[in-house]
């Protein structure tokens, strides 16, 4: 049997999904987990493999077992076995062809920003704290200009693997309530550190250092020096995952 979980995790004291060498990982977390339940070893797969701090409230896992289980049995069991930093929120039967990452038609992600004068201790591990005031409407601007087809190689991160940087993005917008603002982006796919380096380029248009226009350059640049900082892990989260 091949079972899929929506798993939601706080990143912030993770290496990552993906097993690592030297820090607590995600996907290690779940495989002990089901390890203790299935009574055998088993390798989870996702569909995303989310970096060091990121957050998801809507990763797709799948594992195989040669046992005969009821969803509901492992929904309650893993999450009895899993830290308080993961959670599973919902599981179903799948069949054993399906691959989350391959199957997947778009992943979407939210990045959010704490954007007031002092920091707030509610928000300080899911947001990025910028003190000084940000253009909204700038930052839409900006933002709605990359929805479509683009090479996104000015928002690569250096010891990217993905043959080219060429990504379909479907969604591209700001929203805001009060001090918090949401960037909100859902993509086919992505290159390494590409959400976070948008919006390390979109603060700079809302503090002015860019006009909002100036995006469509930085596409046509493909050049990574050209755009704004990498911006903080923790403001990051993968909130879905779309299947046809």
């Amino acid at each position: 049997m091949q079972f899929r979980l929506i798993v939601e995790y706080d990143g912030t004291d993770y290496c990552g999904w993906q097993i690592q060498p030297n820090g607590r990982s995600v996907q290690a977390t779940l495989e002990s987990a089901l390890g203790r339940l299935l009574g055998h070893a088993t390798r989870v797969a996702a569909a995303g493999r989310t970096d060091a701090g990121v957050h998801a409230a809507g990763q797709v896992a799948c594992f195989q077992t040669h046992r005969t289980l009821a969803p509901a049995t492992v929904l309650r069991a893993l999450n009895a076995l899993t830290p308080e930093d993961v959670a599973i929120r919902s599981v179903d039967v799948v069949g054993d062809g399906f691959d989350p990452r391959r199957a997947a038609r778009s992943r979407a992600y939210v990045y959010r920003i704490w954007n007031h004068p002092t920091p707030s201790p509610f928000r300080r591990r899911y947001a990025w704290h910028v003190p000084l005031p940000l253009a909204f409407d700038a930052m839409a601007a900006a933002a709605a200009l990359l929805v479509g087809e683009h090479d996104f190689s000015s928002f690569r991160a250096a010891g990217c693997e993905a043959e080219h940087a060429v990504r379909r993005v479907r969604r591209s917008e700001m929203g805001r309530d009060g001090a918090l603002v949401e960037y909100r982006i859902e993509a086919t796919a992505f290159v390494r550190h590409m959400v976070r380096n948008i919006v390390g380029t979109l603060v700079d248009v809302g503090r002015g250092r860019r006009d909002p226009g100036g995006v469509r350059a930085l596409l046509d640049a493909r050049d990574r020096t050209q755009a704004g900082i990498t911006a903080p892990a923790h403001g990051l989260c993968l909130v879905e995952v779309k299947y046809e």
